[in-house]
């Protein structure tokens, strides 16, 4: 017998059952329970605000009426709810047992906008009319006395707080004006609770008074800034909470200006977001902090017996500022971890053109220092860990180290290398850094992060990434004591090929800047250092990349394995004849430098500087080149032309749209002769 159920496409099956979302007051009662609140009994959709007491399971009462919510009823029916008294607010859109269509997803946002506007609206009203009832509660209520429970508990005075009827006491929240939007009621127990509907967000209260100048304390409840004001006998903020030390120390700072100090004294509480808030404040408005060295706050620290006044005001060291006889008498010798190259404790940047053996010459200074080789080109270097940040090309790292390992004949490193990268200027990438660093049996000597660009979050022409960037490098020198090397790629650009890619920043910031210029034609590899902050500059030293077969290494097709190994000859020179480069080199800086004069002295910076089409001009009006000639001359690709030689020789550098004198001695004299008006 034929199946028949083939032809119809398989055995019969009833359909499934049609999912039926529930009525979209159900969703919205279910949706206000499932935030904590109790929903009203009685729910209507019909595009207005309304309110209900939120119950027992917000941080109100039942007997006011902070619930509230707004759902339009058209299409799909959408909207908002929350409770103003327990800072809830929630969007809300009702399941239709389908995905939304393009013209029901925009008529949902229309319909959010419209329910945010009406609940700001009603917020407005809501705030306004608080305002003006605790205006009237504390104006006719009277001063607490100091037996209040509380304050006996705490170990306080009053200092203006004003008692209730039902014996609670009451202290204000006031905007900069002086003006009372809401009012914190606080019983016995210490339970604290905020009068409805009024604003809180950056209000705030003074205890005492800043009748003199002095430091200003911000904290966050009444009895700690009572405390401290007590202690101190200076005024002190009360800004309410943790997430409010922010605001208020922002308004704090608008209002007195910077010359004002701000000391905002953290909750230590055991999650953290007291000192959390209390950090963003103080790095955001400039303020200092202070912590109690155990779990509580300043009152619990004063009452549990320790020194409060000390904690708040340690004794000033007086050895920031130095006595010049003083700061010069002692010798301080650059300490160097491979001699006149890699300086210890400092901030390093080797840059080159992708492909061009930057990281070969890292990879060189770092083996030689974690396996305790005695010299590199002659240069005496130091025995250290070392931690490598990989970002990329790992399968080829793994070849470079064991070629290395073979061809220097080492057996052991006491070197660490990472197994991918992370945005270290992120506080969570610099934690796992950092983290995984302090696991190790011996602290690194020298960081190396191959390449920048795998390791920063952000934009590398960026000032503000480049800053945190920068920071980053540095609080990692600062807890381990190392140095940081950065190895960087050059621009794409022929006259940024000697320079680093990305913000001028990065340059300011280094100790030490070395360029790696690859060999061409037969020419030996140049290591060329740019910058040396703290010391004359090494003379460049030349090497060239040599093939390494890797013992026991094989591909997959059996055949051996090999990588390249920098061997460095200090005794290679470029082919061209010394002394006729120098001479040549010489008439170019001269020429450079007349069409600097010729072209209005300009300055970049600080350093001699002359524009592209200046230098053009120059060219034109007083050589007698024609614009095409001039142009052809200033190509920076143009070899043997001057530009191209100097950029070459690490003479000039480009910058912006021209070029800066680099070479340190040329460009001091040239701005002495400039102040001076000595132009002959």
């Amino acid at each position: 017998m034929a199946d028949l159920t083939k032809i119809f496409g398989g055995p019969w099956s009833p359909p499934p059952e049609e999912r039926r979302p529930d009525p979209p007051e159900i969703q919205l009662k279910d949706a206000i329970f499932s935030a904590g609140l109790e929903p009203p009994d009685n729910i209507l959709l019909d595009g207005k605000i309304h309110r209900f007491r939120s119950g027992s399971r917000g941080s109100g009462k039942a007997g006011d009426k902070s619930g509230w919510y707004i759902v339009f009823p058209d299409g799909v029916p959408a909207g908002r709810f929350g409770c103003w008294r327990a800072g809830v607010e929630v969007t809300f859109r009702a399941d239709i047992g389908r995905p939304l269509n393009a013209a029901e997803e925009m008529a949902h946002a229309r319909r959010m906008a419209e329910a945010k506007a009406a609940r700001d609206e009603e917020q407005a009203k809501q705030r306004a009319t608080a305002a003006e009832t605790v205006d009237k509660i504390w104006s006719s209520a009277g001063p607490a006395s100091a037996e209040h429970e509380y304050l006996k508990r705490k170990g306080i005075q009053p200092h203006g707080a004003r008692i209730t009827g039902d014996g609670r006491l009451m202290v204000p929240l006031c905007g900069i004006d002086g003006a009372i939007s809401s009012l914190q009621y606080i019983d016995a127990d210490g339970g604290k609770l905020y009068h409805p509907g009024g604003q809180t967000g950056g209000k705030m209260w003074l205890v005492g008074s800043p009748d003199e100048p002095g430091v200003l304390y911000v904290a966050e409840g009444f009895a700690t800034a009572a405390t401290i004001h007590e202690v101190s006998g200076r005024p002190c903020v009360v800004a309410y909470s943790a997430s409010n030390l922010v605001p208020v120390v922002g308004a704090l700072r608008a209002m007195h200006g910077p010359s004002q100090q701000i000391v905002v004294v953290a909750d230590n509480d055991e999650s953290g977001v007291g000192q959390r808030y209390a950090e963003q404040a103080c790095a955001k408005y400039g303020a200092r902090m202070v912590l109690p060295p155990i779990r509580g706050d300043a009152n619990d620290f004063a009452q549990s017996g320790h020194d409060l006044a000390l904690l708040l005001a340690p004794p000033a060291a007086h050895d920031w500022l130095i006595p010049a006889d003083e700061f010069s008498a002692q010798p301080a010798p650059i300490s160097w971890l491979v001699k006149r190259w890699v300086q210890a404790q400092a901030l390093i940047m080797v840059h080159g053109p992708s492909g061009g053996g930057k990281t070969f010459v890292v990879l060189d200074w770092a083996l030689r220092l974690a396996s305790h080789l005695p010299d590199w080109a002659q240069h005496a270097v130091r025995d250290g860990a070392v931690v490598y940040l990989a970002g990329e090309g790992h399968h080829g790292l793994r070849a470079r180290v064991a070629a290395w390992k073979h061809h220097h004949g080492v057996t052991a490193l006491k070197m660490w290398l990472s197994r991918d990268g992370c945005d270290l200027n992120t506080p969570e990438g610099y934690a796992r850094v950092v983290d995984h660093i302090r696991l190790l049996s011996e602290r690194p000597t020298l960081i190396v992060i191959d390449t920048l660009h795998r390791f920063l979050c952000g934009d590398e022409n960026s000032a503000q990434d480049t800053k945190s960037m920068l920071d980053a490098c540095n609080a990692l020198m600062a807890e381990f004591k190392c140095s940081v090397l950065l190895v960087h790629h050059t621009g794409v650009a022929e006259e940024a090929q000697h320079r680093a890619r990305g913000s001028s920043a990065w340059r300011g910031a280094l100790d030490i800047e070395v360029s790696i210029v690859p060999g061409k034609d037969g020419e030996p590899l140049q290591i060329i250092q740019r910058k040396s902050k703290d010391a004359e500059l090494a003379e460049p030293v030349y090497g060239r990349l040599e093939s390494v077969e890797i013992p026991g290494w094989q591909d997959e097709d059996g055949e051996p394995v090999s990588s390249a190994v920098l061997v460095v000859d200090p005794s290679a020179k470029p082919s061209a004849p010394a002394g006729k480069k120098d001479s040549k080199l010489t008439q170019h800086r001269k020429f450079w430098e007349n069409a600097w004069w010729g072209a209005g002295a300009e300055e970049n910076a600080g350093q001699p500087y002359v524009r592209r089409e200046a230098m053009i001009v120059y060219l034109v009006e007083q050589k007698g080149l024609s614009e095409a000639s001039a142009r052809q001359m200033v190509k920076p690709s143009a070899t043997g032309k001057f530009i191209a030689d100097l950029l070459e020789a690490g003479l000039i550098e480009a910058r912006d749209e021209g070029w800066v004198m680099a070479d340190a001695v040329v460009a001091s004299a040239l701005m002495l002769r400039k102040s001076s008006g000595n132009v002959t």
